[in-house]
């Protein structure tokens, strides 16, 4: 019955999904630095990758929910968490309900989680010196030839474009930036268009033609690793635990690992919440640690302004032999995974 449930999930995610055939590197002028196959990742994983809009993405997990009884409350902001007598968690909500249970599961993200100060006595998210402008582009003709992923890099800047079908697509624009100034999303559009003004066709293309309201400014902040991720009855997952930048390609894979191996954990060792908590965490540490600072290593590369340097790094990026770099994506994804069977 669960087997079936889980093909029934996979086919709704697949038909409303993208099947990526290659992530393509390319400079702000077009020209091409190397080309990664997802053929072999998907061999070795032994799944197909699939490129979803999240939204389509949480229609699905919601429907999912519903199917199964789970009841979703909206409109409860928490204000506090405090220890009770028990030494376990009272979550008090801006509307005025408070509630206990036997397990509380912190996923509230990583600029204000208070699930991650009450673990870790603080929640300092570290601003990594760029601006990211996101963005859903879907048109009413053939844009995309290929489901290829497109990676463009220019000086101190970038352009990323994620094809879901070939006429809607994810974009993301990034900017180096050295300080946090204010946001008015009116402005999105010509912010976008005012740094990329110059690149590829496509590139224009894409910021031109989505709607203002399908594009949101992100100051990109990433948090320092954290050994500790539980405290009594509480434990943090996904973002406020180990919060990767977008550059890492990681955020969101990582955090539905967190739910699948939570689950098990708690499933095997049943009432013993504290052991469940310290395998999870302990199993889950090391992978997440290195996401952190791999994708602070590629920010790094990617968004600094010395000429110079963006040379050199494109003639190196053309020398990458891309099968390797494939192959060791797969087997880094996979730690701990049950794959391929």
């Amino acid at each position: 019955m669960i087997l079936g449930l889980n093909q029934e999930f996979l086919n709704e995610i697949e038909a409303v999904s993208g099947y990526p055939l290659s992530m393509e590197r390319l400079s702000s002028k077009g020209e091409k630095l190397g080309s990664i196959d997802i053929e072999p990742i998907n061999m070795i994983m032994g799944y197909p990758s699939l490129s979803i809009l999240r939204k389509d993405f949480q229609r699905i997990l919601i429907s999912k929910l519903n199917a199964l009884g789970i009841s979703v409350k909206y409109g409860h902001t928490v204000s506090e968490l405090e220890t009770d007598e028990n030494n376990k968690v009272r979550v008090h909500f801006t509307n005025g309900v408070n509630v206990t249970a036997d397990v509380i599961v912190g996923a509230d993200g990583r600029m204000q989680s208070l699930a991650r100060s009450y673990v870790n006595g603080e929640n300092k998210p570290v601003y990594q010196g760029f601006i990211n402008w996101i963005g859903v582009f879907e048109s009413d003709t053939k844009v995309f030839n290929d489901i290829f992923v497109k990676d463009y890099w220019g000086v101190g800047e970038r352009f990323g474009i994620v094809p879901v079908t070939q006429n809607k697509a994810y974009s993301a624009g990034g900017v180096a930036s050295k300080s946090i100034k204010g946001r008015m999303p009116e402005k999105y559009k010509e912010e976008l268009q005012s740094v990329f003004s110059n690149w590829p066709d496509i590139v224009r293309k894409v910021i031109t033609e989505t709607p203002v309201k399908n594009i949101n400014k992100i100051y990109v902040h990433d948090h320092n690793p954290i050994e500790k991720w539980h405290k009594n009855n509480l434990i943090v997952i996904g973002d406020a635990s180990h919060a990767p930048l977008p550059t890492s390609g990681q955020g969101a894979c990582q955090a539905l690992e967190d739910a699948w191996f939570l689950a098990e954990y708690l499933s095997g060792y049943g009432a013993n919440i504290g052991k469940a908590f310290s395998q999870f965490t302990e199993l889950r540490y090391e992978k997440t640690k290195e996401i952190i600072f791999a994708g602070r290593n590629l920010a790094s590369t990617l968004f600094n302004r010395d000429v110079e340097f963006c040379r050199v790094r494109d003639e190196n990026t053309k020398q990458t032999d891309y099968f390797t770099v494939a192959v060791s994506m797969a087997k880094f994804w996979g730690q701990n995974m049950q794959l391929n069977s």
